[in-house]
């Protein structure tokens, strides 16, 4: 959340209006949500990597037992993604975990979210920004992204007890949640269903309910704190930006 980054993000909506807006209106993500997710992941597409995509899958796969079962697959998935894509299995770049391109997407995200949004006949998401801002708002599309609908708001914690712990995805009622002393601090359905949020700040700490496209978010990065990041950097873009 610097300056430079809010910046660079309302540059590359300016300089990408035109396909930022076609992706809203094909899959309902709005400008600021995609650019907030290319800026968190390569400002923009400045940093994508320095690790060989395909050395980083083997060494994980075979030489760390804790993820050997998820990078097996992924390195099947890279080695189908390469021969289906036309790419160089030792030349692409990526990151620590074997990321690739403008929006990062992991070898099985490639195959199965990436689209072909300029119709030049590749999903080039390594140099393509065209094909990057597509595929984002396509793989927020397919994991159930609601359009318009509300997507985090703050909350009061108000007990002595340590804050529960609870899942990321949403499964209590707003109305419910006052049991365990949170309670919205700005209008939201009280049928709604959310996750109550605790982050830490330097000398206390804010609460937040994250509700359905909040979720959303986090199925491109499984952490909250990434999701509130990449929201809250969307929405001072948002704010920033001027199209006039």
């Amino acid at each position: 959340m610097t300056e430079q980054r809010i910046n660079q993000g309302v540059q590359f909506w300016r300089d990408n209006r035109d396909t930022l807006e076609r992706a809203q209106a094909t899959y309902g993500i709005p400008p600021e949500m995609i650019t907030a997710i290319i800026g968190v992941e390569t400002f923009y597409g400045k940093y994508k990597g320095k690790y060989p995509v395909f050395d980083t899958l083997v060494t994980i796969a075979f030489d760390y037992p804790k993820r050997t079962a998820f990078f097996k697959k992924e390195l099947e998935q890279y080695l189908l993604l390469i021969r289906e894509e036309k790419l160089d299995a030792q030349a692409l770049k990526g990151s620590y975990a074997g990321a690739m391109g403008k929006p990062q997407f992991i070898s099985s995200s490639y195959r199965h979210y990436a689209v072909d949004f300029d119709g030049d006949g590749r999903r080039d998401l390594l140099n393509n920004t065209t094909d990057a801002i597509g595929s984002v708002a396509n793989y927020f599309s397919e994991h159930g992204w609601k359009k318009g609908a509300t997507v985090t708001v703050r909350a009061s914690y108000r007990s002595d007890q340590p804050f529960p712990k609870y899942e990321m995805k949403p499964e209590h009622k707003v109305s419910a949640l006052s049991k365990d002393g949170i309670f919205p601090s700005q209008p939201v359905l009280a049928s709604a269903l959310a996750t109550p949020i605790q982050l830490e700040q330097q000398d206390h700490h804010e609460y937040w309910l994250g509700l359905h496209n909040f979720y959303v978010i986090t199925r491109y990065n499984h952490s909250n704190l990434y999701a509130m990041a990449a929201y809250q950097l969307s929405q001072r873009i948002k704010e920033e930006i001027d199209l006039d």
